[in-house]
């Protein structure tokens, strides 16, 4: 019984940490839409929270399938040299940063005339989205904490 609620508790937890991050990444693709040469960046969800809770693993194709999610490519791996701190860390993240997801970039039929691939239609819709899924899990798991809340408290 008691690994069933951690487990559900463990899940949304993951669950809001991914909406985060993913929020985090929307965020940095609409700031940098007029950055030249900028290559945006997102991941899918659903992929990241199945190895996250280790319900599955993420497809090792480079690109997506007609799903709704956009079609990625995935993003190589970056050796970055830090003298500070403060700089990005070597996996090209800032510091504090828990993206162990799969981060890809994500491909555009058309790009700018300065090869920067930020669709703002496409991001602000997505950024959206996550808001709304973000909102959703908040409620669900403050409904589950009152809920057990109430259990333990017998009010």
């Amino acid at each position: 019984m008691l690994n069933k609620i951690t487990d559900s508790l463990n899940f949304n937890a993951e669950a809001l940490r991914l909406r985060s991050e993913r929020q985090r990444l929307l965020a940095s693709n609409i700031a940098n839409a007029d950055t030249p040469s900028y290559v945006a960046r997102d991941f899918n969800f659903g992929e990241a929270l199945k190895q996250a809770t280790g319900q599955g693993s993420v497809a090792a194709k480079g690109l997506t399938g007609p799903t709704g999610e956009p079609r990625t490519l995935r993003m190589p791996t970056l050796a970055l040299a830090g003298t500070q701190g403060t700089h990005l860390a070597k996996n090209g993240l800032p510091p504090g940063s828990n993206a162990n997801e799969e981060m890809t970039y994500s491909l555009q039929s058309m790009t700018n005339l300065d090869r920067n691939t930020v669709d703002m239609d496409r991001e602000r819709a997505n950024f959206t989205d996550n808001t709304v899924r973000y909102e959703a899990t908040l409620r669900f798991l403050n409904g589950q904490i009152k809920t057990l809340n109430t259990a333990i408290t017998g009010q």
